[in-house]
């Protein structure tokens, strides 16, 4: 049997109606049904994001008191606890615009979360245009400020930076944070040498759709501190340096109570009715850290659409613990 030959899935090859993909590498146009709402999007009709987020009063005090000292929220839990969304749900719910993200990997400095500056590209350009008898490349055309550079620039309304999982970053990479956290300023070099006649040049932004910004003799510097959230998944600890100028927020595994409520908001109040045996296989496959409660949803939208799996098998298929075994 060739890699493109028909599987076989059993006695009964009758095709369930659910399926949308049945590998006999026979073209169709299905209707494609209706996205999870998580996984949808679109906007509402007042043509903001939809956003469902749910946090307790004791954590949202803790929220409210960084918006009030304009410190960055250390955000800390396990995967699948609500940290990167609590970012979009501060944004949505204080009208700040879109979420300026950040993900930070092992390779990740500040430089790139500063500003990109791409001079390979600009002598290229310069040498044709000499070449054509015409001047020199407008500079700003080259330099991208990143999201920490974008959340520093002068606004009359503070931006909303998530930096994701920065315990994946560099050991040095939280001091080196520090600097711009407490001037809530940087300076970019390029700019910073040009000749007195160009003291204000337009540079890109990491906003998109080819935004630009001002930048006045290579400085910026902001009028109102962003809101930064940093979300961390505990794998290791940062300098008490850091975590002084930071407030810390830890998102616990939500228990039985929260994660009905957080079904009901994403599916509807009556999304258990029928799926009961779904969250009680979740609580009992649950240990710390080892299932993400997107994995829950997913399975209880699989059900509440008739998905035509029996319990087992949807549960196999979307509660695989985070580690990899079933």
């Amino acid at each position: 049997m060739n890699q493109h030959s028909r599987v076989d899935h059993g006695q009964d090859d009758t095709p369930p109606d659910w399926w949308l993909f049945h590998g006999d590498s026979r073209a169709r146009t299905p209707d494609m049904p209706p996205a999870p709402p998580w996984r949808s999007f679109g906007r509402s009709p007042d043509g903001e994001p939809v956003r469902r987020y749910l946090i307790d009063r004791a954590e949202t005090d803790i929220v409210n008191a960084a918006l009030h000292l304009r410190r960055p929220l250390l955000v800390t839990g396990h995967p699948g606890t609500g940290k990167s969304s609590l970012a979009h749900a501060i944004a949505h719910e204080l009208s700040l615009g879109e979420v300026l993200h950040w993900p930070v990997n092992s390779r990740s400095t500040l430089q790139e979360a500063l500003y990109r500056y791409d001079a390979i590209g600009r002598l290229r350009e310069s040498t044709l245009l000499r070449e054509h008898g015409r001047g020199e490349p407008d500079i700003g055309s080259y330099l991208r400020l990143g999201p920490l550079g974008t959340a520093l620039v002068p606004a009359t309304r503070p931006r909303v930076l998530l930096v994701d999982e920065l315990d994946k970053g560099d050991v040095d990479l939280p001091n080196d944070l520090l600097t711009a956290f407490e001037d809530g300023a940087f300076e970019i070099p390029e700019l910073a040498r040009l000749p007195e006649t160009e003291p204000e040049v337009e540079v890109l932004t990491a906003d998109g759709g080819g935004l630009r910004t001002r930048v006045i003799r290579g400085r910026v510097r902001c009028t109102e501190f962003p809101i930064v959230v940093i979300t961390s998944n505990g794998e290791r600890d940062f300098p008490p340096a850091f975590l002084r100028r930071c407030l810390r927020l830890d998102l616990p595994d939500p228990d039985e109570t929260r994660l009905r409520s957080i079904v009901a908001a994403h599916l509807g109040p009556d999304a258990l009715e029928g799926a009961e045996d779904v969250l009680r296989t979740f609580l009992e496959r649950r240990t710390e850290g080892e299932l993400a409660t997107d994995q829950l949803l997913n399975a209880v939208f699989l059900r509440k659409g008739g998905i035509g799996l029996d319990a087992d098998a949807l549960l196999d298929a979307v509660l695989r613990r985070l580690g990899g075994a079933v």
